[in-house]
C-alpha cells in the first residue's frame, strides 16, 4: 500500500526543499508588495477604496495561488535524510548513528 501512496503524497506535498521554500517566500514578498503598490496607485488615481481592495484581494489569491501549492520548481533540491535505524523506537541496534558531546548516539 505504502508503494501506491508514497508517489502520491510526493506530488501533493512535496518533499523538504529549502531552496524552494526561500524562493516561495522571496515570490511572496515580492508579489505581494507589487499588488499593494499596483492597488494604492490605481485606488489614488481613481479614488475608489473598493477597486483598490479588489485589486489587493486579487493580488493575494495570485500570489497564493503562485506559492502554496508543491509546484515543480519549488522542489528541486529535495534534501536527503538518514534512513532509519529500524522498525520502532526502541530499536537501537544497527543503521545510523551520531556523535553527541563524545557519546554514540543512535
Amino acid at each position: 500500500m505504502d508503494e501506491i501512496l508514497a508517489p502520491l503524497q510526493d506530488a501533493f506535498e512535496g518533499q523538504i526543499d529549502f531552496h524552494g521554500q526561500r524562493l516561495a517566500e522571496i515570490l511572496s514578498t515580492a508579489l505581494l508588495v507589487i499588488f499593494g503598490a499596483i492597488s494604492f496607485i490605481v485606488g489614488y488615481i481613481y479614488k475608489d477604496i473598493h477597486l483598490t481592495l479588489w485589486i489587493g484581494l486579487g493580488g493575494t489569491i495570485f500570489t497564493g495561488f503562485v506559492v502554496i501549492p508543491a509546484w515543480p520548481w519549488f522542489n528541486r533540491n529535495p534534501e536527503k535524510w538518514l534512513a532509519s535505524g529500524g522498525s520502532g523506537i526502541g530499536n537501537l541496534k544497527g543503521g545510523p548513528s551520531v556523535l553527541v558531546d563524545g557519546v554514540k548516539v543512535h
